[in-house]
């Protein structure tokens, strides 16, 4: 009965053991499931805030290319402008041209009508 009594110490000893020895495994794995979690969250985070700086980045892009459509609009009108601008330019220097062309000759004119009326 002593050994029996002995054994069973012994069994309960080690079984004792093996419980407390699978306490702290648990309690460290819990320990390691813990830090995994946060450095899980903390790239979520991060993740969603790349995300929402991409989306806003891509929106500016988005403006500035409509911005640049409009001006290269505004840029083509301005040119068309000018161009016709300068056409008119050009019929008007040949209407002055011819006014003055007119003016020599109208000049001309009355020179001679002064000199046949004497």
């Amino acid at each position: 009965m002593a050994a029996s009594a002995a054994a069973s110490v012994s069994s309960s000893s080690s079984s004792g053991a093996v419980q407390d020895s699978q306490a702290r495994f648990g309690q460290s794995v819990k320990g390691l499931l813990t830090e995994k979690v946060s450095v899980c969250s903390a790239d979520i985070i991060s993740l969603t805030k790349q995300v929402l700086k991409g989306s806003r980045s891509s929106e500016l892009l988005g403006q500035a290319a409509r911005n640049m459509v409009m001006q290269e609009d505004a840029i083509l009108h301005s040119e068309d402008s000018l161009r016709k601008m300068a056409i008119i330019t050009t019929h008007l220097q040949y209407q002055q041209e011819a006014i003055q062309k007119n003016v020599e000759q109208s000049s001309n004119l009355q020179d001679q009508l002064n000199h046949l009326l004497k």
